[in-house]
């Protein structure tokens, strides 16, 4: 049903700080950022060969990302995302199978600008998942 690995995201205190490590630490390819207010946050991604690493960092007292860096105030792997080919049919399989979706149900409009969904850490090991359909 997943398909590849799109990317890991990291929750940072310092988001220019955290990008300058791994453009200059890392020799790594890094965006620019920019500003995804649907989700409360401000994102920037890194290339890789394989897949992406995509910084989070809070956009506004609203966002959840202020919340997990309140509980982890040196930042820490938020969530993994991972490709759907349909993601309403994901959706619906994964809903069957016990599965929580978080939100009301429906995709939203991911930084990819492609459809987006999130399901719940409980289910899935401790681990927050992200859907993109591609």
């Amino acid at each position: 049903m997943i398909g590849r690995l799109n990317h890991v995201a990291i929750a940072v205190p310092d988001l220019a700080a955290a990008s300058a490590q791994y453009a200059d630490t890392l020799g790594a390819k890094v965006g620019a950022p920019q500003d995804e207010p649907d989700h409360g946050v401000t994102v920037v991604f890194i290339e890789l060969p394989n897949t992406k690493v995509e910084l989070l960092y809070p956009l506004g007292d609203d966002s959840p990302i202020k919340g997990f860096l309140d509980k982890n105030p040196s930042g820490g792997i938020h969530h993994m995302c991972f490709e759907v080919d349909d993601i309403l049919a994901t959706r619906d399989r994964l809903k069957a199978e016990g599965a929580r979706v978080l939100g009301n149900g429906e995709p939203k409009i991911g930084a990819h600008g492609k459809p987006v969904l999130f399901l719940h850490p409980k289910d899935f090991n401790g681990c927050l998942i992200e859907l993109e359909q591609v």
